[in-house]
């Protein structure tokens, strides 16, 4: 059982990694490119993966980064790297199978779960309902396994004490 358990926890950390390095890139093209190229580059390339620019979701996202003035572009690359850097300390804590790696994971999920709440009811959307039942599902199995464990530590340190 503890092996398919770290399995999930990894797979837990590998999610944080792909979602760091998504970030990662985002926050470097903010950086480097203005927003007005930033959007075409961005339409480009939803054009080449075969996904239709014309959908109303999709044109409205790539219209709002073109209309960010510089300034704005910069403070959002900046919140993205940051926010990838608590995603690479997510992950890499969940690889390296380290507990409060999975508590902070519990933690920043919890954090943002009232937000994407907030967001799905505003503007609903199939993806943000599934982001957010997977955060959700992420958040209780980590809170879980650690009860878990707390439990069977306890129970056994306490026959150890009664010996």
């Amino acid at each position: 059982m503890a092996a398919k358990s770290d399995r999930v926890v990894a797979l837990i950390g590998v999610f944080k990694l792909f979602k760091a390095a998504l970030l990662i890139a985002l926050g470097i093209a903010g950086l480097v490119a203005a927003p007005s190229d930033l959007a075409h580059e961005a339409r480009h390339l939803i054009t080449w993966l075969g996904i239709s620019p014309g959908r109303h979701t999709l044109a409205r996202f790539l219209g709002k980064l073109g209309s960010f003035d510089d300034q704005m572009a910069r403070k959002l690359a900046v919140a993205s790297l940051c926010y990838a850097a608590v995603f690479l300390v997510e992950g890499i804590g969940l690889l390296s199978k380290q507990r409060w790696a999975e508590w902070l994971t519990a933690v920043v999920t919890a954090s943002f779960i009232p937000i994407e709440i907030y967001e799905a009811v505003e503007r609903f959307g199939p993806g943000k309902i599934v982001a957010l039942l997977l955060n959700l599902v992420i958040l209780i199995y980590l809170v879980w396994r650690r009860l878990r464990e707390s439990r069977s530590v306890g129970h056994r340190l306490g026959r150890l004490l009664d010996s």
